[in-house]
């Protein structure tokens, strides 16, 4: 397969159409996204909604009926899997349990017939690489779930793949587990040649992996873009609830001369800009916008709300930052870093203040 020049798309979907017999709407509607080498594509969005049916087809194990996948400059929607260059990690992680981990990682260079030398060399550098080198003879079932993600991990880049292809590969691990993998398979893909494409349900692992994350809705995607426009600029109320955001629904009641609208929400009043009066508006407040004080903030502070801290949660994906979730009216989720959870001595049960900026929010019709 011939190199893309350095500016070109490497992984290139177009158009993109598939429904199954028997099933009302379209698995997948015209899908179309472009990726460069070393680049890391997410594709995000609840279940049904056509992402993993869209890696399948950029795998080869389902064909469109519309619309084409080029890898390299080089069209491969009729070439068969073993002959794209792709390699793939199930959700499951489709192990060979009569093989063992030395095994199932040689599996894909057995097939292309490499020679023996080259086998051994590749795969115990890989094994190197995923810590399982000391695992090397025993078979699938004596692993944990966390070290059996690495293997299927190692089985995929074993061939060198020009396009990498995660399926949920966290999802079948407990929580403590996902999060500490989360953070070794993110370290691991990192600096690959190739275009790696992961599909998720989860915002957060979304927003851990991808340059680019794609949503998809009902087999469409809506919005394409990177961690902080999703954040920031969410195009649709589907997307800023996806992402996490903070939601609130009122009506506006007033607009100041210099722009603030005054909304009536069923918690009380919310200040936010671009409104007119008299709107219905939904209203969507990153949890990385939202301040936490100690003690009421003065009285001409924006969009003040008190309540108790329910639970604080470690999460990776932005470095150390901790999620809060405040027992408040309306319930809020708050992120900020570990420093400032130290430094304020944040704990569960602690009363505490919450405050954003009009210019924080972002309204929806």
């Amino acid at each position: 397969m011939s190199p893309s020049p350095d500016n070109a798309f490497h992984l290139e979907v177009e158009g993109l159409d598939k429904r199954f017999p028997g099933a009302g709407e379209s698995a997948v509607e015209g899908v179309s996204f472009g990726a460069r080498r070393g680049e890391f594509v997410t594709l995000l969005g609840p279940s049904g909604c056509g992402k993993s049916t869209t890696l399948r087809i950029i795998a080869g194990f389902e064909t469109p009926d519309r619309g084409r996948v080029l890898i390299g400059g080089r069209e491969v929607t009729t070439v068969p899997p073993n002959r794209r260059g792709v390699g793939m990690v199930f959700q499951s992680y489709a192990l060979f349990p009569n093989l063992s981990v030395r095994e199932n990682v040689a599996f894909g260079l057995r097939l292309r017939r490499r020679p023996d030398a080259e086998v051994r060399g590749r795969v115990d550098e890989l094994l190197a690489l995923v810590r399982l080198a000391d695992l090397a003879d025993r078979p699938p079932h004596q692993l944990s779930g966390g070290q059996q993600q690495r293997v299927a991990l190692a089985r995929a880049l074993a061939i060198e793949p020009e396009v990498l292809l995660l399926d949920e590969p966290l999802a079948a691990l407990d929580l403590q587990t996902r999060r500490e993998v989360r953070g070794e398979l993110r370290d691991l893909v990192a600096g690959l040649p190739g275009v790696t494409l992961f599909v998720t349900h989860s915002p957060f692992e979304a927003m851990a992996f991808g340059d680019h994350i794609a949503v998809l809705e009902r087999g469409r995607i809506v919005q394409l873009g990177g961690r902080d426009e999703l954040l920031h600029h969410p195009r649709s109320r589907y997307v800023a609830e996806l992402m996490g955001l903070n939601f609130f629904h009122g009506r506006v009641v007033a607009v100041s001369a210099d722009g603030i609208a005054e909304v009536q929400a069923a918690h009380g009043a919310l200040h936010v800009l671009d409104v007119g009066p008299g709107e219905e508006v939904f209203i969507a407040v990153d949890p990385r916008s939202i301040t936490l004080h100690l003690e009421a903030p003065r009285a001409t502070a924006q969009n003040v709300f008190a309540g108790v801290i329910a639970e604080m949660v470690p999460e990776p994906p932005y470095g150390e930052r901790v999620r809060i979730i405040l027992d408040s009216e309306p319930p809020l989720v708050a992120e900020i870093t570990e420093h400032s959870v130290q430094t304020m001595s944040l704990r569960p049960g602690l009363r505490v203040y919450a405050s954003f900026k009009a210019f924080a929010a972002r309204a929806y019709r």
